[in-house]
């Protein structure tokens, strides 16, 4: 059943921030990963709606959002839009999930913006600085990032797609449900290539080289659960192998969801399923 969405925006710090309100309930914000674009997360956000408000947007410089200042990508202010999106949706704090990229930002908003916290669930975050081969997946990441300055941005995601082993079938036809939805309802977006170029000359070595900050996470005492697919556990992805490092560090509970990096979209009865157990989980802790 389709949930039509409450659509608006709101302006934080000389950006128009796209966000949609789905449903009723205690609030949901999420945070969506590399492309910064909330569509991704329609399947499940509709299906969460008939239990939470569920928020979902657009990050800076990609999708329905502006892109007034794509060259300043800084985590700390990721979360402050985090943060200046639920206000506008009416809300002080909210259980927040993130993924890949938005799995790093909810890690920063446990540490910069605990009060807007009211537990987060951290999706696969590919901090290199957490990994047992930090070093060798650092010098990945620089060398994806010089070729996009030799090549074009293009190649250069398409080799850190094949590097990192991202789930190329569900992108493909991901992104082909995502040009007819556009196409659909007429929107107007950053392109393609703004938001590629965003996304590895601007974000890939902040999100891969960010190291959480465990001791002031802790101090803040902020409820956490640390997840990774059961598909990217099997498959060995680096970026599943950090979770079980951060579940320790942090001395928080981790689950596991079914799937790959983005079974969000592609599973999403399952993936609700998982979500609700953990959120019903935190309601009665």
């Amino acid at each position: 059943m389709t949930v039509i969405p409450q659509i608006s925006h709101v302006i934080s710090e000389g950006d128009k921030i796209y966000y949609e309100v789905r449903g009723q309930g205690q609030p949901l914000l999420l945070i969506p990963g590399g492309g910064g674009d909330g569509w991704w997360y329609t399947p499940i956000a509709e299906i969460l709606a008939d239990e939470y408000k569920v928020i979902t947007y657009d990050r800076r410089a990609n999708a329905r959002s502006t892109m007034n200042f794509p060259q300043n990508f800084e985590i700390s202010q990721q979360s402050r839009d985090a943060v200046a999106v639920l206000h506008a949706a009416g809300e002080q704090s909210a259980f927040i999930f993130g993924n890949s990229s938005g799995a790093v930002i909810t890690l920063d908003m446990a540490k910069t913006q605990p009060q807007a916290v009211r537990a987060v669930i951290v999706h696969e975050p590919p901090v290199a600085t957490m990994h047992p081969n930090a070093k060798k997946w650092q010098r990945f990441f620089a060398s994806v990032y010089s070729t996009a300055f030799q090549f074009g941005a293009s190649i250069a995601a398409l080799r850190f797609a094949l590097g990192v082993g991202l789930p190329l079938q569900a992108s493909i036809e991901g992104a082909k449900d995502l040009k007819l939805h556009v196409e659909k309802h007429n929107e107007v977006r950053i392109s393609p290539d703004d938001t590629t170029n965003v996304l590895i000359k601007q974000e890939l070595l902040p999100v891969t080289n960010y190291s959480p900050d465990i001791e002031t996470i802790k101090k803040n005492g902020v409820k956490m659960f640390m997840a990774n697919g059961k598909i990217s556990v099997e498959k060995k992805r680096f970026y599943a192998e950090t979770v079980p490092i951060l579940a320790e560090k942090l001395g928080c509970e981790m689950i596991t969801f079914p799937g790959h990096h983005i079974s969000f979209f592609d599973m999403p009865d399952e993936w609700a399923s998982t979500l609700c157990g953990i959120l019903h989980k935190l309601n009665k802790s």
